[in-house]
């Protein structure tokens, strides 16, 4: 008996490892539906205001509704992660010799999603099996294409994956945490930044290359500086690559 139950326990807590609940009879919401608000929810009101309750209120509908779809609210943050991760677009992978412009496009792709929900900042990397979902599995799928056409084995293509992932998710989560702080002070970007400039010019005041670079930056939007920033890391990124995939071809 003892052993029957240990077979029967979920191996690993995750929405994408156990089959969705049976239902009594049919439910008054979809899980499609529930998702789609629980994005909506976010974008406007950040990862502090999600709970099943909340979600429940704006959909006019008790907690309870949502159990036949997920368990708890980790769960749910495993759906809307899914959910986002089916906005990137990942060209398809048709010669070799564009796979860099093709992998720039997917990582830019990523980085915008990200920024359009700054929300993420707070959950990536910390949401369960979210690599088990079909969505970020299809984004996978793709990139996983786009270096095996370059020319790497599976293997190689995997860990290229791995380390554009990284550097992009990265980079986007530290600008997605610096525009959610924006946004909560109610003032625009270049406002923002145009009231922080003396006091980070007072606080480089004895380091010289810092005031030098800061005095460079000055007049500069700040969102023209993450788009070179950002940029310009993503190419040294693919430099790298580009030379092992230029090795494979030799």
């Amino acid at each position: 008996m003892a052993a029957s139950k240990a077979n029967n326990k979920q191996p690993v807590p995750s929405v994408w490892t156990r089959p969705e609940r049976r239902k009594r009879d049919q439910p008054a919401l979809s899980r499609s539906q529930i998702v789609a608000e629980a994005v909506r929810l976010l974008d406007e009101e950040g990862i502090g205001a999600l709970s099943l309750r909340r979600l429940g209120t704006r959909l006019n509908a008790g907690a309870t509704s949502f159990y036949s779809h997920v368990a708890n609210k980790d769960e749910l943050i495993e759906l809307v992660v899914d959910e986002v991760y089916g906005e990137i677009v990942v060209p398809t992978a048709d010669t070799p010799t564009d796979w860099r412009a093709d992998t720039a496009k997917c990582a830019q792709s990523l980085r915008a999603t990200i920024l359009k929900h700054p929300w993420m900042a707070s959950v990536l990397g910390e949401v369960g099996m979210s690599q088990l979902g079909p969505n970020l599995m299809q984004v996978s799928e793709g990139m996983l294409g786009l270096f095996k056409a370059a020319g790497l084995p599976s293997d190689e293509a995997d860990l290229a994956v791995s380390t554009l992932t990284a550097y992009v998710i990265g980079m986007s989560i530290n600008e997605a945490s610096w525009l959610t702080t924006v946004a909560r002070s109610g003032q625009s970007e270049r406002e923002w930044v145009a009231n922080l400039w003396p006091s980070a010019e007072e606080a480089a005041a004895d380091h010289p290359e810092l005031r030098e670079r800061y005095a460079e930056l000055r007049d500069q939007d700040p969102r023209t500086i993450r788009d070179k920033k950002f940029a310009y890391g993503l190419e040294r990124v693919l430099d790298g690559l580009a030379g092992t995939v230029g090795n494979r071809a030799v």
